[in-house]
């Protein structure tokens, strides 16, 4: 029988601050189950298994993600809506680790809630991208280039990968601005 008040979304919604605590590795059927003091059958009343549970905190950090870069890109164009939507990417990193590693994977083509989650978030750099002229393929390209670009810095960040005594953040900022001139520069009709 289902504990009172527990749903599948606050199963969910326990998973992520697991993982966002302890890392995505933790997240485990047992582990969840003594979180929300229920016995791990128990869960299966609201997800079908570990891998349907990290399929929905896939979909969750990718709405999560993509309403943090709307909000950050929200009247701004060009540069300063790039630089802003890198801003919200790196901050949902730092404060959703176990919640970003788990929506860093392509979800499968049938999934309709994940492909359409990670859309959501697709959809706000494809929308800054337009303010640079870029449009179809030459936007996935940059999407692309944008992503490995800020997934880079994050991780290597997260695993204490810039130990030179510079500042991080006017690094981030010298990476948000290179990516900024390297789209100026691609753009139909080049620079600006």
């Amino acid at each position: 029988m289902a504990r009172a008040g527990l749903d599948s979304e606050a199963v969910v919604g326990a998973a992520e601050e697991l993982a966002d605590a302890n890392g995505l590795d933790a997240v485990t059927l047992a582990m969840l189950a003594r979180r929300l003091g229920v016995r791990p059958p128990s869960l299966y009343v609201h997800i079908d298994g570990l891998a349907d549970l990290r399929r929905r905190l896939a979909a969750r950090g990718a709405r999560q993600l993509a309403a943090a870069m709307q909000t950050a890109a929200a009247g701004r164009a060009r540069g300063d809506a790039l630089t802003a939507v890198a801003d919200a990417y790196r901050g949902y990193a730092h404060e959703h680790p176990g919640s970003y590693a788990a929506l860093q994977r392509a979800p499968d083509p049938d999934d309709a809630e994940t492909t359409a989650a990670g859309a959501e978030a697709v959809d706000v750099v494809l929308a800054v991208l337009r303010g640079y002229g870029l449009e179809s393929d030459d936007a996935i390209h940059a999407t692309r280039i944008i992503r490995a670009a800020l997934h880079g810095f994050v991780s290597l960040e997260a695993g204490g990968g810039f130990g030179l005594p510079l500042d991080v953040d006017e690094t981030f900022a010298r990476l948000t601005y290179m990516l900024d001139q390297g789209l100026v520069a691609t753009r139909p009709g080049g620079a600006a």
